[in-house]
């Protein structure tokens, strides 16, 4: 995925910035993805069941 992609049918935003952290959340580590250009435009997925990138080469 390059990051000029966008979803079908979505205009692009240039005041759109993504990023993705891994965070804590209730004692547990997710993969939390957010636009910080707008408020509550967030996602957040546990970790638990994920395997490493080091596991998938």
């Amino acid at each position: 995925m390059t990051p000029e992609a966008t979803s079908a049918g979505r205009q692009v935003d240039a005041s759109s910035d993504i990023v993705a952290a891994i965070d804590e959340i209730d004692g547990r580590s997710h993969l939390v993805i957010a636009d910080i250009a707008r408020d509550d435009a967030w996602v957040a997925m546990s970790t638990d069941g994920t395997v490493t990138l080091d596991d998938c080469r």
